[in-house]
């Protein structure tokens, strides 16, 4: 987890976090704390302030608006045709908002009858105008746009104009003007902080937050230091934690993001990550839709799925695909699918999803590409039919670059004990680097309640360094040979590969006779003592018979 406290933007991000607690005042203050709406509400809110301010950053960039005393009065006051050619020049990716959509004209119109109507009209109107830019993909392509509006969740029509009033003077009092020379780990945070109390689970399919631990070791043993004009991919993005990570280790110029998702709420803060950290050039890829039946990224010419350099992914724990599985099972998806479809069970620790993704990742890794998936750490050693074939073509295809273990509770939604596995087809490896990392942390409860390990600064590193350098450590990570794991039925327990060390001490006859003397009078004390705790046992249980 990010220590807020030293980070440079620490300032803006404590003022940043003030502003998205006044929204949620203001959705408390009108009944919808906690309401499924509540998230709809303050991610468009927030979103459109930042649009709002990021367009007045750029244009006081632009010569015409240099001197000018007030930004926003000088901008109205262009006829339309000069604004138009003026803003040609404004930076690539960034929202256009109209004179009459801007937060300084909507804040003067706050008291005004029919103010709500006003401020869902800029919302969509913004949405229009920039729909070739922000808008995510559905499934068959229709554009899902950036804004729907707010006032409709407030179910009593005259207290619309209130609310909507309400929010704008919330958003006025505050500005990114600050934020924008900030990083991605500023913008980390801010995100993190923003959704921290919608992204629980939600039916069948929870959207789920990769810790930043995880992603940091995954960007970093994954992604090179020299990796530049390349895609990055996640099948199964949620909010994209992993696909950021490894974008901000490539630099965000020097990478294209693709994402699925069949999670409508996990799409909309893909977006809003992808707006934030400066990734707008990603958002045509980013698609709703279900990846296993309906994967929407498709190869040169349409044919086939299309293949990627890095894949990242973090399938949500306990997904359940059984309204799909008989038709996955059929021909058509044999090719993906080529270790089978498992049934689907009531197992409390069930891989199947797992066991599909994987199948989908290693068939849409490129001749060179590179893949990290998180899995349960149960599938490393799983017996079933499906779980071997996978690792068994891991191994055979020689892509099969290491795995590492993760400690227990790592996630804050389930206790499920989870390790991490690295493919490599850019070159042939005849050894794995096996990992055990599940000692490593700090376990801290939190909320009062849910207890998490967190791992550190130091322990990430030992991490990420033993792991690059391919190195072996006693009892933490072990060069396991393909032979080897083929021996041991493919498993990728790293406890399985460890050498059983015996420390010899050389001992004078004196020195040994001494030593077994004080070993047997301890082994006689032990006994004599569970003698006794026997007859103690027996004389109560006597006394419980007579009473």
């Amino acid at each position: 987890m990010t220590d807020e406290k030293n980070l440079p933007g620490a300032g803006i991000l404590a003022d940043t976090k003030a502003m998205i607690d006044g929204l949620k005042t203001v959705c408390a203050n009108a009944g919808l704390a906690n309401d499924s709406s509540e998230y709809k509400i303050i991610t468009e809110a927030f979103l459109y302030k930042f649009l709002n301010d990021k367009f007045l950053h750029e244009l006081r960039k632009l010569d015409a608006f240099k001197d000018a005393e007030n930004i926003e009065a000088a901008y109205a006051a262009m006829d339309e045709d000069e604004r138009e050619t003026k803003l040609l020049e404004i930076t690539e990716g960034t929202a256009v908002l109209r004179p009459e959509y801007l937060l300084s004209y909507l804040f003067n119109r706050k008291n005004k009858d029919e103010f709500a109507s006003l401020f869902d009209e800029a919302l969509l109107g913004i949405a229009d105008d920039n729909v070739d830019v922000f808008s995510v993909k559905a499934g068959e392509g229709q554009p899902i746009k950036l804004f729907g509006g707010v006032s409709r969740f407030i179910v009593e029509e005259a207290k619309r104009d209130s609310f909507c009033a309400q929010l704008v003077t919330k958003l006025a009092g505050f500005s990114f003007e600050r934020a924008f020379s900030e990083k991605y780990d500023f913008f980390a945070a801010v995100f993190e902080y923003l959704i921290s109390d919608y992204n629980k689970d939600s039916g069948k399919y929870g959207e789920y937050f990769t810790p930043h631990s995880i992603a940091t070791i995954i960007a970093r043993i994954l992604v090179p230091e020299d990796a530049s004009d390349v895609t990055v991919y996640d099948p199964a993005a949620g909010t994209g934690t992993l696909v950021l990570a490894a974008a901000h280790r490539i630099g965000e110029k020097h990478c294209t993001i693709y994402t699925q998702d069949r999670s409508q709420k996990a799409n909309e803060f893909m977006r809003l990550n992808l707006i934030l950290n400066n990734l707008v050039h990603s958002l045509p890829n980013v698609v709703h839709d279900d990846t296993l039946k309906y994967p929407r990224h498709y190869g040169k010419g349409g044919k086939g799925i299309k293949q990627f350099d890095y894949i990242v992914s973090n399938p949500p724990f306990k997904a359940d695909f059984s309204d799909t599985r008989d038709d996955l099972a059929n021909d058509k998806y044999r090719k993906r699918f080529w270790a089978g479809v498992p049934n689907i069970t009531n197992d409390p620790d069930k891989m199947e999803i797992y066991l599909m993704f994987l199948q989908h990742i290693i068939a849409s890794m490129d001749s060179k590409g590179h893949a990290a998936m998180v899995v349960p750490t149960g599938f490393l050693t799983a017996k079933g039919k499906i779980p071997m074939k996978i690792r068994k073509k891991m191994v055979e295809s020689k892509m099969l670059r290491g795995v590492v273990s993760m400690p227990s509770n790592i996630f804050a939604n389930t206790g499920t004990n989870v390790s991490i596995v690295f493919l490599d087809a850019s070159v042939e490896h005849d050894h794995a680097l096996l990992m055990d990392a599940s000692k490593l942390g700090e376990k801290r409860k939190v909320d009062g309640k849910n207890q998490r390990t967190f791992l550190s600064a130091d322990e990430i590193e030992r991490i990420v360094q033993t792991f690059n350098a391919d190195e072996e450590s006693d009892g933490f990570s072990v060069q396991a040979s393909y032979e080897d794991i083929a021996a041991k039925k493919f498993s990728f327990s790293a406890g399985q590969y460890f050498e059983v060390r015996i420390e010899y001490v050389d001992l004078t006859p004196e020195e040994f006779d001494f030593e077994l003397s004080e070993r047997m009078r301890t082994l006689s004390e032990l006994f004599a003592e569970g003698a006794r705790l026997q007859d103690e046992i027996e004389l109560q249980l006597k006394k419980v018979r007579l009473g």
